[in-house]
């Protein structure tokens, strides 16, 4: 510890983000500061820590550290490396790609649509929402309270080209297929629908008061009648809303919960004095929760979305010097002045109360699930009697079809659960005749291991146990290899009955019954049933890439029908090189040349006896 404070304290005192890693070189925290060596040197002094700096601190090796020229930058540069790194004990967001956003196209007639996506076009993009079924259910209110179409007619294309459908009947859609609505009125309507998505529908119910006039003067009365009923759809869907404030008011409300078994955040949208929607967070019992680390939270979430309010209430009290931070930053990406508060009293401070219990909430229920994962992994642990309780298993699994598309697949279990991000798939070069389960097990098991200096892959991490779709071979053959590169991993075989179905751990000496414990057989089944679907579907599809350009297709004579006939007919390139031109010809459309041709691309000029 007196090297690294020694090294801390070398530090220059200006901006910068610094990097801890543990003794693996993984990184297990990002943080930022306006003067690295006060902010650095604090952590290895013997001052009074809580529970959790002190034990990421324990786990300390080293740190690298980046100098920035200005606050700002280095609270930008900290939430890439948090994003690219995903340390232990940082606070981590839910990957934006995974968020819904509601998009509403540039065009003459814009469509109101769910991606996943922000395309760098014209269009506005609302949210990110908490998920698919709640950005769907958005777009259906619009649909149902402004008479939006719901059809796949593109306008101005699809105008009078058919009967309008019984939406319209129904009164339920405007009809802008008749061509009574006008590219202007329904622009109004689109105004409206982003102002509801904005939470907030006064501006919209005054611009259609005041078009609804000009229209009874102008005698436009059905234009009149649609503009009417719109703003009775508005005052009904906002006397719906559950409002938590005056009406008018919009601030986003953020919540946090925590104590020493996990911690969780929720988040508020209070739009036109109703809650909209809510984002929930859910954490273990090692990340880092101060003030620095929930401002760059702040930041980071904000980041992600396409409106921030100007008024940000949160439960918890920020320092002054991160709370003018992050209104800094939010007033860079918003465009508008922002203000983050912790409210004391009133309306404010009870809506910040509600959310406090609602994170609670979601902690309990996120750690009962934790538990659940922690005694399966802990029973594991003492069946198989592990060293240490294994938090990181990568499993594996060979897939072929004959001597081709031989294909290893790998799957992470990280904590009791799948972590699909870190899935991957190994195309077996080395095994180029016949097919050799162990030679192919091996190369994909080299090929992981040789990535461990990849700084934040998926590779750069050591598991905690292995486990392979396989019997005594499989083992000893993984363990040797282990032992070559230098690692201690406990390696196990998952061994299956005669139905194809689990029935056993193994060693390279023998097997362990694990039916006696039914939550450790259903997650090894589980597991088992995982990785062989992983592989086989990545295999299958390599087999269809194949199919679509054959590498006899260059043969002369065949083109991609004799070459999809050849293949089914022998079920694969492996059986048809063994195959006589006698047994090529009988294929349905291959003539004695063109067997004679395929023989010779498998062959060469050989003067074999054709009938061997």
């Amino acid at each position: 510890m007196s090297i690294l404070l020694e090294k801390a304290n070398s530090l220059p005192i200006q901006p910068g983000v610094y990097i801890m890693k543990d003794k693996t070189g993984r990184v297990i925290y990002v943080g930022k500061s306006r003067k690295l060596k006060s902010r650095v040197s604090q952590y290895f002094q013997n001052s009074e820590k809580n529970i959790k700096t002190a034990k990421m601190v324990a786990s300390v090796h080293d740190f690298d550290y980046i100098i920035c020229a200005t606050e700002i930058e280095a609270l930008t540069l900290e939430n890439s490396l948090i994003k690219q790194y995903s340390p232990r004990y940082n606070i981590r967001l839910k990957d934006a790609k995974s968020y819904p956003y509601i998009k509403i196209t540039q065009e003459e007639y814009p469509r109101i649509t769910v991606t996943r996506r922000r395309d760098a076009d014209k269009a506005k993009y609302f949210g990110p929402y908490s998920g698919m079924s709640t950005a769907y259910s958005v777009i259906g209110t619009l649909r149902r309270t402004l008479g939006l179409p719901s059809c796949k007619r593109v306008f101005p294309r699809d105008i009078g080209k058919d009967r309008p459908c019984i939406y319209y009947q129904m009164g339920r859609c405007r009809g802008v297929c008749t061509g009574k609505v006008t590219p202007e009125e329904y622009g109004s309507i689109i105004r409206c629908a982003a102002d509801i998505l904005r939470g907030n529908t006064a501006p919209s119910r005054r611009e259609l008061a005041e078009k609804m006039m000009k229209y009874a003067e102008n005698e436009q009365f059905e234009a009149a009648s649609r503009a009417r009923d719109t703003i009775r759809a508005l005052e009904a869907l906002s006397a719906k809303q559950h409002m938590v404030g005056a009406p008018g008011s919009e601030e986003d409300i953020i919540a946090l919960y925590s104590d020493e078994l996990g911690s969780a955040i929720s988040v508020f949208y209070v739009r036109d004095g109703a809650l909209t929607d809510k984002s929930e967070f859910t954490y273990g019992a090692d990340e880092i929760f101060d003030s620095a680390t929930l401002a760059s939270f702040i930041c980071r979430h904000y980041a992600l979305r396409e409106y921030i309010p100007r008024t940000i209430c949160t439960s918890f009290e920020l320092d002054d010097e991160d709370k003018k931070l992050t209104e800094e930053y939010l007033r860079r990406l918003s465009g508008h002045t922002v203000e983050v508060k912790n409210p004391k009293r009133g309306e404010l401070r009870a809506l910040c109360e509600v959310a406090v219990s609602n994170a609670e909430e979601r902690a309990k229920q996120y750690q009962e699930s934790v538990r659940k994962d922690d005694g399966v992994i802990i029973a594991l642990a003492e069946q198989l009697a592990l060293e240490v309780v294994p938090e990181r298993i990568e499993a594996y699994d060979i897939s072929n079809l004959g001597s081709e598309h031989i294909t290893a697949g790998m799957i992470v279990i990280e904590n009791g659960k799948f972590r699909r991000s870190d899935y991957r798939i190994f195309g077996i070069k080395s095994v180029t005749q016949g097919t050799d389960d162990y030679a192919s097990m091996r190369e994909a098991i080299s090929r992981r291991f040789a990535h461990l200096d990849d700084e934040g892959g998926a590779f750069a991490t050591l598991p905690d146990l292995i486990l392979l779709d396989g019997g005594r071979g499989h083992v000893s053959v993984i363990k040797e290899l282990l032992s070559e590169m230098g690692l201690d991993i406990p390696v196990f075989g998952m061994v299956k009955d005669s139905y194809h179905k689990t029935r056993a751990l193994c060693t390279e000496d023998g097997e362990i019954n694990i039916a006696r414990e039914q939550k450790v057989f259903v997650f090894i089944y589980k597991i088992q049933e995982e990785v062989h679907r992983f592989t086989v579907s990545r295999m299958d599809s390599a087999k269809r890439k194949t199919l679509k350009r054959s590498s006899l297709e260059t043969v002369k004579g065949i083109g991609p029908a004799k070459a999809k006939a050849l293949l089914a007919a022998f079920g694969g390139t492996g059986k048809l090189r063994e195959a006589t031109e006698a047994e090529i010809a009988t294929v349905k459309g291959i003539s004695t040349s063109d067997a004679k041709n395929i023989f010779e691309h498998f062959h060469g000029d050989s003067n074999e006896n054709n009938n061997r």
